[in-house]
């Protein structure tokens, strides 16, 4: 029987995502993930119920005070941090899908993956108009890690991607799907391949959908996602001060703020209140009160913020830059989960996606502890 754990699962989910962990039996679970979209650079574990992905393979994790120890014969690991037993963890399966190819050869792995615990991703195009200029770049970008690799393709089609799916939620139980792509040319940002992705899937599975891409210059393109089967939409801001915003993705800075919460305002009459999210990348620069200011204009609208602490990923310009204090994370979740619990927007109630997910933030666990 393990001992009673010694941290509440907020904490030790916070420091855990900030300092990562080391593992005695790094082949536990389902494989870990390097390089490519996010989440890179993690390992899916269970904590109380909820499924976190935690940074294994950072500097950060190397150097880690938090230790996993080798699963009992249930499945289950002790976490201690100095010798002191901290909490408990579980691993996700590798799930079954993973052993499948297409009638082409191309293995199933590479052209979606388990996020979390039963959430299938996948990058339809993995690459991006921005990725291979110094001077555009996200600095904390590795869409082109896991294609240089082998490790996927770089455009993946309708028909893979209906196939994957469908394989997915039959062999493994997969309840949702987030699709994400590189930024193409073209004044749609994405949003066309997207719509072609999910009209394919939903022909082949009932399968709850997010698309994740850059705010496209017309709005119709909102009401033709959704009429293609698209559930829930996510536009990143990752950075919220605009200074910021230019040394850090200078490419993507060029799209001001103020084009993001211009398309917000055009897409949450589309997709409902808390179907439209956006991702915060927190420990960049950002103010706890600059976040939390955007946040408060995003909750109004009926915007989902997910707020996640930054982790380097190895072969980025930022790959050293420091991961964001568990009390800093504090200073931002606890508000926020507030925010959103008052707003009526919750984690719970969004169809798909990785607000839906929260495995990359201790967000959700914020949220159900206000409300439980």
């Amino acid at each position: 029987m393990l001992n009673q754990p010694t941290l509440p699962t907020e904490q030790l989910i916070n420091e855990l995502q900030s300092f990562g962990a080391r593992l005695v039996d790094p082949r536990a679970g389902a494989d870990s993930r390097r390089g490519g979209a996010g989440p890179s650079d993690h390992k899916a574990m269970t904590i109380d119920g909820m499924t976190v992905m935690v940074p294994v393979h950072t500097a950060p994790a190397f150097e880690s005070s938090y230790l996993v120890e080798k699963p009992d014969a249930f499945g289950r690991s002790r976490i201690s941090r100095e010798g002191r037993h901290v909490g408990d963890v579980s691993f996700p399966l590798r799930p079954r899908f993973y052993e499948l190819s297409t009638e082409d050869g191309i293995p199933y792995s590479q052209i979606a993956v388990l996020h979390g615990r039963d959430v299938l991703a996948t990058t339809v195009l993995q690459t991006c108009i921005r990725y291979q200029s110094r001077a555009k770049t996200c600095q904390f970008c590795a869409i082109g890690q896991s294609l240089a690799a082998g490790r996927t393709i770089a455009h993946k089609t309708p028909a893979q991607l209906a196939e994957v799916a469908k394989a997915a939620v039959e062999l493994d139980g997969v309840r949702h799907m987030v699709m994400t792509t590189g930024t193409p040319r073209g004044s749609d940002r994405g949003a066309s391949v997207l719509a072609d992705s999910a009209a394919a899937i939903k022909a082949a599975v009932d399968l709850p959908i997010q698309a994740q891409c850059e705010p496209p210059e017309e709005d119709f393109w909102y009401g033709r996602m959704r009429d293609a089967g698209v559930d829930a939409l996510g536009m990143h801001l990752e950075v919220v001060t605009p200074e910021i915003r230019r040394r850090i993705m200078p490419g993507k800075a060029q799209v001001p703020v103020e084009k993001y919460l211009s398309a917000f305002r055009a897409a949450v009459p589309v997709f409902g209140r808390g179907q439209v999210s956006t991702y915060i990348l927190a420990g960049l620069g950002d103010t706890p009160e600059a976040i939390l200011g955007v946040c408060e204009t995003l909750v109004s609208i009926g915007v989902y913020p997910f707020v996640v602490p930054f982790v380097p990923i190895s072969g980025t310009p930022l790959e050293s830059h420091p991961t964001p204090a568990p009390a800093f994370m504090h200073s931002i979740l606890g508000p926020l989960s507030k925010m959103l619990v008052a707003g009526g927007l919750k984690a719970t109630d969004i169809k798909a996606g990785c607000g839906k997910c929260g495995a990359c933030s201790a967000l959700s666990t914020y949220e159900r502890t206000l409300v439980s």
